[in-house]
């Protein structure tokens, strides 16, 4: 079953950065283990953020605790309910009034804006009266819910043991207008769906972002000119075609160091895998036959490549090494394997599997082993793994007159929620953790 353990430890501090802490990695007050049915998320209170502007420290608090929640780690109580409305980061709290409304963490917040934004954070063990940690951050007067986000990530990593996945962005495709013309752009959100940002003018039909590990880059299919090729671009600056003279290339993936991009190139009824530099140069052609191969994914270490093929009568999951060459199989089920995508922690590979009329989103270690069914619906695809690797996002779209839009479930198959856009959305590509 689900479990939840609770460890507690001694007073530990981290000194303050421009946007993330300095000092030694926080250990974990809550040690959880989730393994099967019955989980409770652990009690949390977050006071409202002290502030000289007291909308503006609700508003901060609000994004954390929301956060928090959507982590389906943490259970924030209502702040109406606390003992204490606003958090005060400079006193040590009454440990004994916590305790007797069941609050097993505590954080208290300051957020101030001024030429800066600076926030003060600190985390308390209310069973063992101790500080976990205590951080300060400083972020440019536009960051408010950067802020928030960072915030967020310190207090996951100081109750749970392993970095956040807040302060992050997603690629997608926002897409808008008559289901028969639908207007489809590259565009960047926030983790939580906010601050979008629309990349491309939509005049032709876009596909498959892909962000590199520093935000520097983007990658996606284009029919600007009839057949679907590879582009990349600076984020926010013009784009070029990956390669020239290709029949048509799709399913771009970076590399994780960002220096190449691995593709597919089809061409007369074949399909292989290729990469290419960057910034130009002969791509590579890494598979070769009379099969389907695509939708190639990196390995964190960028030793491997996980891809979808139909060498063996139909569409499954093969691992290369990413020079090309030794694949082997990895799946095994019922029906047909797609889009595959490599963990971040490298632990395992997510995919779209069709099988008994149904969509679902499931993963599997490397080896094949482990498999597990997250999501079971009418249409899911194209799943992508949130910076630290327990969450999952993917698009969902009911058919009908309606359009697809936005989910994320974690590893274990629970929690499954809708990413709120203002427009229909499709093809997520979870990027790393900003620095």
């Amino acid at each position: 079953m689900h479990a939840i353990t609770r460890r507690h430890l001694i007073k530990l501090g981290l000194a303050g950065g421009a946007l993330m802490a300095a000092g030694s990695p926080a250990q974990a007050l809550v040690n959880i283990v989730v393994s099967g049915g019955d989980f409770t998320p652990l009690p949390i209170a977050i006071p409202d953020f002290a502030s000289s502007d007291p909308t503006f420290g609700k508003e901060i608090a609000d994004i954390v605790r929301a956060n928090l929640t959507r982590s389906g780690l943490f259970a924030p109580l209502d702040p109406a309910s606390l003992p204490v409305k606003v958090g005060d980061v400079n006193a040590t709290p009454a440990f004994a009034n916590w305790r007797a409304v069941n609050v097993d963490a505590l954080v208290m917040g300051q957020v101030e804006r001024g030429g800066q934004i600076q926030s003060s954070v600190r985390v308390w063990d209310t069973a063992a009266g101790a500080q976990v940690v205590g951080n300060t951050y400083n972020a440019d007067p536009q960051s408010s819910r950067r802020i928030a986000h960072i915030v967020s990530d310190a207090i996951y990593a100081s109750l749970a043991g392993e970095s956040g996945y807040f302060d992050s962005q997603v690629a997608f495709i926002s897409e808008s207008g008559p289901k028969a013309n639908r207007k489809k752009q590259l565009a960047l959100m926030d983790q939580d769906g906010a601050n979008v940002q629309v990349l491309s003018s939509g005049a032709s039909l876009t596909l498959t972002p892909r962000l590199s590990r520093d935000y520097s880059m983007i990658a996606y299919a284009s029919y600007e000119d009839g057949n679907p090729q590879v582009f990349v671009a600076a984020l926010g600056g013009k784009s070029r075609r990956l390669v020239q003279n290709a029949p048509m290339s799709f399913a771009p993936h970076f590399s994780p160091d960002g220096s190449s991009v691995a593709f597919s190139v089809s061409n007369g009824g074949v399909t292989n895998i290729y990469t290419s530099a960057v910034n130009g140069g002969k791509p590579v052609q890494l598979t070769s036959g009379a099969a389907i191969d695509t939708s190639p994914s990196y390995s964190p270490d960028g030793s491997k490549i996980v891809f979808e093929s139909d060498r063996g009568g139909k569409p499954q999951l093969y691992i290369m090494s990413a020079g090309g060459g030794g694949a082997q199989r990895i799946s095994y089920g019922d029906g047909t394997y797609s889009t595959p995508v490599w963990s971040p922690k490298g632990d395992l590979i997510a995919y779209t599997r069709q099988a008994g009329g149904n969509f679902q989103i499931g993963t599997m270690k490397p080896d094949g082993s482990g498999e597990r069914i997250l999501v079971d619906s009418f249409h899911a695809e194209g799943p992508t793994f949130c910076p630290n690797g327990r969450v999952i996002m993917f698009f969902r779209d009911p058919g009908g007159d309606s359009g697809p839009g936005l989910w994320t479930v974690d590893i274990w198959g629970r929690n499954e929620q809708q990413i709120k856009t203002d427009t229909f959305a499709s093809d997520p590509n979870w990027g790393a953790l900003r620095s």
